[in-house]
């Protein structure tokens, strides 16, 4: 299936769907400030199944004892990573690197993709054998124009225009959760049943209601009508529509006996 997923330097791009290899993502700090931040940085990237991490400064000026307290079982992710002394280097080996910011301009790629349309971009690439690049920019000032330059696309998330800025493992964790819900394509979550579906739920409790003489024929249809109204605006899923035909089954079933 194609998707369009954006303009990026004035050329639509149309791409396959595929599912991104979250092997082949790479996150990169430029000049992080704050030891602690990155902890949280390898505790989001755990959490969407991301491992391989870049840094744009020197090891020596982190403090690991800082770090290990926020990674917790994720220290592992700092203690592989690697480092480099520009985003041009620690992105060498990728595709595309995209460059993470709330403000727009000339200087700073113009169109930026949201995080939903930078993951189908990836998506092709990474499912290829490339390696797509994520950047995030220091704490305080985010990543400078000329950082942005070193990068060959742009994304941003949406907030707040007037508190836009982002902690910066949050940051991470929300364009790493986008990635990692790529993968879980057949995972659908809560889904509420049909009318169709409630109806068979409304006859089957209405009948065992009538096993038991709960009301006589002329009172059926009022409390059909009770039902039906009452399970829509609940939003039932096919498991408590099953779990409550099981319920009004089984007293019908016991009020048979006595």
């Amino acid at each position: 299936m194609l998707i369009k997923v954006g303009n990026l330097d004035k050329v639509f791009c149309y791409i396959y769907s595929f599912i991104v290899n979250l092997d082949n993502i790479v996150i990169v700090l430029a000049h992080p400030e704050e030891s602690r931040n990155i902890g949280s940085v390898c505790r989001s990237m755990a959490n969407s199944s991301l491992s391989d991490l870049r840094i744009v400064g020197r090891k020596e000026d982190y403090d690991e004892e800082r770090i290990s307290i926020l990674a917790i079982h994720a220290f592992n992710i700092w203690q592989s990573a690697r480092f480099f002394s520009s985003i041009t280097e620690a992105t060498s080996d990728c595709t595309c690197s995209a460059a993470t910011t709330r403000r727009r301009g000339k200087k700073r790629k113009g169109k930026l993709l949201l995080p939903e349309e930078f993951s189908s971009y990836a998506e092709n690439i990474t499912d290829n054998g490339a390696k797509a690049a994520v950047v995030f920019g220091n704490e305080r000032t985010g990543l400078t124009d000329e950082e942005m330059l070193e990068c060959t696309l742009g994304v941003t998330i949406p907030s707040n225009p007037e508190f836009a800025s982002l902690n910066l493992s949050h940051a991470v964790q929300i364009m790493g959760y986008t990635l990692f819900r790529s993968t879980q394509k057949d995972f659908t979550g809560y889904t509420p049943v049909s009318l169709e579906r409630i109806d068979k739920t409304v006859l089957s409790l209405t009948d065992n209601l009538h096993r038991i003489g709960f009301f006589t024929k002329a009172g059926r249809a009022d409390m059909e009508h009770f039902w039906r109204a009452l399970l829509s605006r609940a939003a039932i899923s096919e498991g408590e529509a099953q779990y409550i035909e099981k319920i009004f089954d089984k007293a019908a079933g016991l009020a048979s006996k006595s």
